[in-house]
């Protein structure tokens, strides 16, 4: 495969946009060097660059794409709805209609406001949380990776320049599925932590027996809103969430990605109480909720009401999880063969796995990772995880065993010699948050950023 031409127009948007990318996952530091594809389009689970490759995909859209790329219902909704006036000085029927939809899909919550990110609707729940309970602290899992781009989260990341310390100062962190470690931090900040931020699964671990049961009493007894960011489990766990799938409902919860399979729609649910301090509806002071020009433009919503119907039509979370076990399987038999299980795995939920890459001595590494990557490409198969979709064919998931197949040939080598050199061209795939930029290319040695 070649990129010459994707190669060009990335270092053109290297000169024009900081970072190359408008998001830091979809970073050209996050591929092995020169093989970065600027992609044209796509169809189901397949997408197309501009040297004409076309690559079967994991992922999809930061796993907001549960449907499948350019799925017609949906793009033909938002279609109609964009050439019906996408922005009004009044609500429009598609608020009516998707506040509906919303809140049948989850019983848990009164009310709904939608949005167009997703950090943005987290931004919310944090204001609310603290106008409610007139408390300054925010409480976040520090074993997840990402809840907001504000400054109330970035600034407890290696990223945090230009974000001041009194600001960095109001987060403090617990552990995933440790309640000692929540119920040590509640006491040790008694009486100033106004919420409480988790996923309440991840791609790789899912909530211990009575986690979740153990959290929603102690934010009760200590009079904390619990919160949970669905922006990944919404809709891939299940269309109610994992609130739904877990069957422990928070005091809020925020919602993204999948909600409208790519196209730009978020939201906040929750308890009446705390979601009507942003209405008119109180007798205390107003929160400023989610007062945007584009929260309720239209085409986002449609995308919604046609991905709702989507999941009410089909099993969508069921046939991913059916092809993501197919994949899991395959992927491991095929790693079983060239006997790597201590260096490649393929773990999390069937829905939502991800890969794993180790080096000879069987540590984590970035070198190994991107020798694992740049041969997936060159075998037609893009991808940063295992993270599938409904529209991932049989034809699609034998296509990329053959390509692991093919991969896993290369990576013994590089294991047989203690090192990726000569074989990985270029510099290891870089984490996506980190303080300083990675050097271009490193010294011949597998150094991890």
């Amino acid at each position: 495969m070649a990129f010459a031409r994707s190669s060009l127009a990335q270092s053109t948007l290297h000169r024009m946009v900081p970072g190359g990318a408008h998001t830091y996952a979809r970073g050209s530091d996050q591929y092995p060097e020169g093989m970065a594809p600027v992609l044209v389009r796509g169809e189901g689970a397949r997408v197309l660059d501009l040297d004409g490759n076309w690559f079967v995909e994991y992922g999809m859209g930061l796993r907001s794409v549960t449907l499948g790329h350019g799925y017609r219902p949906v793009a033909d909704a938002v279609a109609r709805a964009a050439r019906e006036g996408v922005s009004f000085s009044r609500p429009s029927v598609w608020e009516l209609h998707a506040a509906e939809r919303f809140l049948e899909q989850v019983p848990g919550a009164d009310m709904v406001k939608f949005a167009k990110n997703g950090s943005d609707a987290t931004t919310a729940a944090l204001r609310l949380a603290r106008a409610a309970t007139g408390r300054d602290l925010v409480a976040v899992c520090q074993d997840q990776p990402f809840f907001s781009v504000d400054d109330w989260f970035i600034g407890t990341t290696a990223m945090a320049a230009g974000i001041p310390r009194v600001q960095r100062d109001l987060t403090v962190g617990f552990r995933y599925n440790d309640l000692a470690s929540v119920e040590e931090l509640l006491g040790r900040h008694s009486g100033r932590v106004a919420a409480l931020f988790l996923e309440a699964a991840t791609a790789t671990a899912e909530p211990a027996p009575g986690f979740l049961e153990g959290l929603r009493a102690l934010t009760d007894r200590h009079g904390v809103v619990l919160v949970f960011d669905e922006m990944i489990t919404g809709m891939r766990w299940s269309a109610g969430g994992a609130q739904a799938l877990y069957g422990v409902t928070p005091d809020l919860s925020t919602w993204g990605k999948a909600l409208g399979n790519g196209f730009a729609v978020s939201a906040l649910a929750g308890r009446r109480e705390l979601m009507e301090l942003g209405g008119l509806n109180t007798d205390r002071p107003r929160v400023f909720l989610l007062s945007t020009t584009h929260g309720a433009e239209t085409t986002g919503l449609a995308a919604y009401l046609a991905v709702a119907d989507a999941y009410a039509e089909r099993q969508i979370v069921g046939l991913m999880e059916a092809q993501g076990e197919k994949l899991r399987e395959g992927f491991l038999g095929v790693v079983r063969a060239h006997s790597l299980e201590s260096q490649i795995g393929a773990v999390g939920r069937s829905s939502c796995m991800v890969f794993t890459t180790r080096d000879h001595d069987g540590k984590p590494s970035q070198a190994y990772r991107a020798l694992f990557m740049q041969e997936l490409l060159r075998r037609g198969v893009l991808a940063q995880s295992l993270v599938i979709s409904a529209a991932h064919t049989d034809d699609d998931i034998a296509q990329t065993l053959e390509a692991v197949d093919g991969a896993l040939v290369v990576y013994a080598k590089a294991l047989a010699a203690g090192s990726t050199q000569g074989l990985l061209e270029g510099r290891p795939v870089a984490h996506a948050v980190r303080e300083y930029a990675a050097p271009r290319r490193l010294a011949p040695t597998d150094r991890e950023f």
